[in-house]
């Protein structure tokens, strides 16, 4: 009697219990980061270029970090969206601390004590021109100015009670500093989560719409992101700033950068996570919208390609909805 083929993979996937047994990446509410958008304006703003996202006022930043929290998530990332007379070209509102990611910060910690807070360091929200740092009269943004700006910036958001500091700015040698800065002011604890690897990306086009920064930039940011050609580049970004003391590194976006991940991972040994930014969010939105496919299944593989490549955890718009979908 012939034995071809003495090897059937398909018999671990005949049943589900086999293939759970088998799986070699397992998805939990533990993986993710719940990237969340705070106002001045209305309790709710709904962003139409995000469909299925808001900006949220203080009083309802603080229930979806409450919401986050009773799913399982663990961290939340803060973005503001600055009122339009706070913006100026220095940005001098990012070392207020008073300002609004400062308040959404303590709303936070207040209502739901236990889940951790990512916070955004960088220019861009508070800046009458757009960009992530300081310009000079030519439009170049400036590093080591920036680099000063942004160590002040996340001070003040460490001081709120921020866990994690994410600078994603890309300007050089700004990890050192803000490392240096935080262990001179008593916040040993605060992690960095560095935007090691951030390119010049189209994928982020509704993101900017929901901070407010869409329409008034000048120019782009290709002097400072990176090419979306390069790789090896990647990875000298990413080994500066763990020289420099970021406790992990992202890579963002992350779909189109799922190469960069995955050699990030096996280069370093280190946590990487990614950012499946606003662009690739809206994607898989609009095409579920359009019945091109099912948006929980999309939602769920997409996710777990992000584990499949090594990434520690994600920052997704779907967190919320992924989490409860695990849960189901």
């Amino acid at each position: 009697m012939s034995t071809y083929p003495a090897l059937r993979l398909r018999r671990t996937r005949v049943s589900p219990w086999s293939r759970a047994l088998h799986a070699e990446n397992v998805l939990t509410p533990a993986d993710l980061i719940w990237p969340l958008f705070v106002t001045e304006g209305a309790d709710e703003e709904p962003i139409a270029s995000l469909p299925g996202v808001s900006r949220w006022s203080i009083v309802e930043i603080a229930k979806r970090a409450k919401e986050a929290a009773a799913l399982g998530i663990p961290a939340i990332a803060l973005f503001p969206n600055t009122p339009e007379h706070l913006r100026t070209d220095d940005g001098r509102e990012a070392t207020n601390p008073g300002n609004l990611m400062c308040r959404a910060i303590r709303a936070i910690k207040d209502a739901a004590p236990g889940i951790g807070v990512l916070t955004d360091v960088a220019l861009d929200p508070y800046t009458a021109h757009g960009h992530d740092g300081l310009v000079d009269e030519g439009g170049y943004v400036l590093n080591d100015a920036t680099a000063a700006v942004l160590t002040q910036q996340a001070l003040v958001q460490a001081a709120a009670g921020a866990d994690i500091v994410a600078p994603s700015d890309m300007m050089d040698g700004r990890v050192g500093l803000i490392r240096a800065a935080l262990e001179g002011d008593g916040h040993h604890n605060v992690q960095i989560m560095a935007y090691a690897a951030k390119y010049a990306s189209a994928f982020y086009g509704p993101f900017r719409d929901a901070v407010g920064s869409r329409g008034r930039l000048k120019g782009d940011k290709k002097t400072y992101q990176m090419d979306p050609a390069n790789a090896e580049e990647a990875l000298r970004e990413v080994a500066a700033d763990l020289d420099e003391g970021a406790d992990s590194v992202m890579v963002k976006p992350g779909l189109a950068y799922l190469d960069i991940a995955r050699r990030v991972k096996e280069r370093f040994e280190v946590p990487v996570f990614a950012y499946q930014v606003s662009g690739e969010y809206a994607m898989i939105e609009h095409a579920a919208a359009a019945g091109a496919g099912d948006r929980d299944a999309l939602v769920m593989e997409t996710l777990m390609a992000f584990k499949r490549a090594g990434c520690s955890g994600v920052l997704t718009y779907h967190a919320a909805h992924a989490a409860r979908l695990m849960g189901a």
